[in-house]
């Protein structure tokens, strides 16, 4: 979940102070993943520093306040940085948030984010996600308070602390839609699936109609979407595991019509299985806008009558995905 706490922090629009003032970071990293290290501001390299004949990254450079993350390899983790910071950062790349260790003029900020970033990821979202509304609505309230409790009492900078709650209520405000949209997508549970009539990639179109009698685990997907691509390797797994067994693996391109062919490519030159479909409208398609999708990748799973037993199926990367299936297909 640490990445998707980090959504709000990629995007939220940070505190600034303009100018050229500089601050100092030093790094020693224990089981270090590389040679480089980098400062991000979102999406933007800030900056690269190089490791020394000492093995330590330090560096001194222009800053403006705000927040940035800083990553080893794919470990990351956030800082709020600012001019005249002298800041000191030690860890085992190992177990990177673990031994996150801070001194020097800046600690008090960033050890109070490290430790936040520690409790964030001892949440169990999946629990606190399938609660219904009330219970929800006073779990999301008890963090608010408990996270906001801690930061008064640090009495950390103004800024910061500023920053830090917009990006705290940003980060529950997605939470309560990413809520509201699950509990929309149980409301579909239990229903009878509507039909689609959709092109085969291997030739003439292809009907959920027609896959009566069989489980059908459907994954909507496109070729531009990176968390899509993640998964297929989980999914061909999956298909190897059951194949001959009573359960279609359907996977439905939501591509728009400029890329249909760098869909019929890609799925050629990535030899993927199952029953590959593209979607009549994409987005707009009556199958993808009667579940609500609005963002892939999106995993449905219909029993052999064709009634929903999960809108929001879990993804193939997820083992809880495999139990279930042991539970229902033969």
């Amino acid at each position: 979940m640490k990445k998707w706490i980090s959504t709000a922090l990629l995007f939220l629009v940070s505190i600034t102070v303009f100018g050229q003032e500089t601050m100092t970071i030093q790094v020693e990293i224990a089981n270090r993943n590389g040679d480089v290290v980098y400062l991000k501001e979102g999406r933007k390299n800030v900056l690269e520093i190089k490791v020394d004949d000492k093995g330590i990254f330090k560096s001194t450079f222009p800053i403006k306040e705000g927040m940035y993350q800083f990553f080893d390899g794919n470990e990351y983790a956030q800082l709020f940085l600012k001019p005249g910071y002298d800041l000191k950062m030690s860890l085992d790349a190992k177990k990177f948030d673990e031994t996150l260790k801070f001194s020097g003029k800046g600690a008090n900020e960033n050890t109070f984010l490290a430790e936040q970033s520690l409790i964030d990821q001892k949440m169990d979202f999946d629990s606190l996600l399938a609660m219904e509304e009330t219970n929800f609505n006073k779990a999301i309230e008890e963090k608010r308070n408990a996270d906001t409790g801690r930061l008064d009492k640090a009495a950390l900078d103004t800024n910061f602390a500023t920053l830090f709650k917009n990006t705290l209520e940003a980060n529950l405000s997605g939470l309560k839609q990413y809520h509201t949209q699950i509990m929309a997508n149980k409301k579909l549970n239990n229903t009878a699936a509507p039909d689609f009539v959709y092109e085969n990639h291997k030739g003439g179109k292809t009907s959920l109609e027609s896959m009566k009698g069989k489980y059908v685990y459907i994954d909507v997907w496109a070729t531009w979407c990176g968390p899509c691509r993640a998964e297929i390797p989980f999914l061909k797994e999956l298909e190897k595991n059951y194949h001959g067994k009573n359960i279609e693996f359907v996977s439905v391109s939501v591509d728009v019509e400029k890329d249909y062919e760098k869909w019929k490519t890609f799925v050629t030159e990535k030899a993927l299985g199952g029953t590959q479909l593209y979607a009549d409208k994409n987005w707009n398609s009556d199958f993808i806008k009667a579940f609500g999708i609005n963002s892939i990748p999106r995993f449905i799973l219909i029993d052999p009558k064709g009634v929903v037993i999960d809108a929001d199926a879990a993804r193939p990367s997820n083992p809880k995905l495999k139990t279930q299936l042991d539970g229902l297909v033969k």
